[in-house]
């Protein structure tokens, strides 16, 4: 049954009044947010399926490739913090619409390169700059603007976008490189971008100042000026956080969380199940399907963080992560059998569940810089899913398998349950007040 919920618009005189809405403004935002990074995460489909077509047509070493990806993944990771500064000055419109424009440049400029630097240019540097102003720095500011009621959820349902657009280009893409070749599977990848910037530009606002409204469940404030000096600011951000300890835990464990999911599964997932030749489009399918269980469980991680102790989420979510990394070797098998399907829907469920509790986490300590400080340490995420992207191509020709890097992945995931641990034993949460 849907409620109908006072909310208080500004008038043409200054005053406010109430109006009866049906549908919160804050819930259509959020859901363009979501289009937005289903929209952006599309690239995110192709690296992990073009490496072996890469080094097949051109030669590139699986280092060489890597390296790409790396340069990919850590500019992904170093924009975030600057894109929710520039969002502060700029708008969030204007940022992820030139965000949006970049990755398609970089998509489609690809399918004319012939050399090295030309893919660590183009797949590297302009889709890591686009694809890091819509990182989960984006869905934080979203988030902080829009909510103060149901933030964890709407946390988790904007994490989840990109394990949907893994979902929805995964198997498409696999299947436009086995038929056509991986030049339109590219093409491909820049349309789906482009096709989102008309939605951002109409139905994005920055603020809900703009349409007269009070975030969803908190009260009427009127619109911050623009922030100058964005770039300033984040740096700033970045030296108060780095004097606190949590800093340091969290950002420490995020990026054994990136190194695990984004440089080792998304990318050498598929060219691992290969080298115990499963068919290429089999692998990618279960990539798509870990997307299917990491959607459930980023959203139910965020109705979890808004009930329970973040710490013990996160020790919990990298502890379980880890010991299931242990057991991935022994599953890759030419076919799909039980236990690697059971292995899928418990890693799946795992993936990103970790946001939500980050986030919460960051803005506990944080607050209004919460999301330029997520933003730095979504940075250390993405650094150590770039160190992974390149030191798995390089295992992979040293040891001519990628078994030692998921187990050194397994052991790292334990070291990142014992630091979310350490964040609750340093800094215990308060007593709650007397009533």
């Amino acid at each position: 049954m849907t409620r109908t919920t006072d909310h208080v618009v500004a008038s043409p005189t200054g005053t406010r009044r109430p109006s009866r809405l049906r549908v919160h403004r804050a819930w259509i935002v959020a859901a363009v947010a979501f289009v937005t990074i289903v929209g952006g995460a599309a690239f995110n489909s192709l690296p992990g399926l073009l490496i072996d077509p890469l080094h097949s047509e051109f030669g590139w070493s699986r280092g060489e490739i890597g390296l790409a990806v790396s340069i990919d993944m850590a500019l992904y990771g170093l924009t975030a913090p600057f894109a929710a500064a520039l969002m502060d000055r700029f708008g969030i419109r204007r940022v992820v619409a030139v965000a949006l424009t970049a990755v398609a440049a970089g998509a489609l400029a690809s399918v004319w390169m012939t050399a090295a630097w030309q893919l660590m240019l183009y797949w590297g540097v302009l889709v890591g700059l686009g694809t890091g102003s819509m990182a989960l720095a984006f869905s934080a500011t979203v988030t902080n603007r829009w909510f103060v009621a149901r933030r964890g959820l709407v946390t988790g349902v904007l994490t989840a976008a990109g394990a949907s657009g893994q979902l929805v280009f995964l198997p498409l893409c696999a299947w436009i490189v086995g038929e056509h070749g991986w030049r339109p599977a590219s093409v491909t990848v820049a349309l789906a971008s482009l096709v989102v910037v008309p939605f951002v530009w109409l139905l994005m606002r920055d603020h809900p100042a703009d349409v007269g409204l009070a975030p969803y469940g908190g009260a009427y404030e009127e619109k911050p000026p623009p922030a100058s000096g964005a770039a300033v600011r984040a740096v700033r951000v970045l030296l108060d956080a780095a004097r606190t300890g949590p800093f340091w835990l969290l950002a420490g464990s995020f990026a054994i969380c990136g190194a695990s999911t984004n440089g080792l599964m998304r990318t050498y997932f598929v060219p691992a199940a290969h080298d115990h030749h499963m068919p290429v489009t089999a692998a990618a399918s279960l990539l798509a399907a870990i997307g299917v269980f990491d959607i459930i469980g980023t959203v139910f991680s965020g109705w979890l963080t808004d009930r329970y102790d973040a710490r013990r989420l996160l020790a919990v979510y990298y502890a379980l992560r880890g010991v299931s990394l242990l057991f991935l070797p022994v599953l890759l098998a030419p076919t799909v059998h039980p236990p690697m399907i059971l292995f899928i829907v418990f890693y799946g469920l795992d993936w990103v569940a970790t946001v939500p509790p980050t986030l919460a986490l960051c803005r506990e300590r944080y607050g209004r810089d919460s999301a330029i400080v997520f933003g730095w340490v979504l940075a250390s995420h993405q650094v150590g899913a770039a160190l992974v992207a390149f030191l798995g191509g390089v295992a992979r020709e040293a040891f001519g398998s990628y078994d030692v890097v998921w187990y050194a992945a397994g052991a790292l995931c334990a070291t990142a349950a014992l630091m979310a641990l350490v964040i609750r034993r340093e800094h215990p949460a308060p007593e709650p007040a007397a009533r």
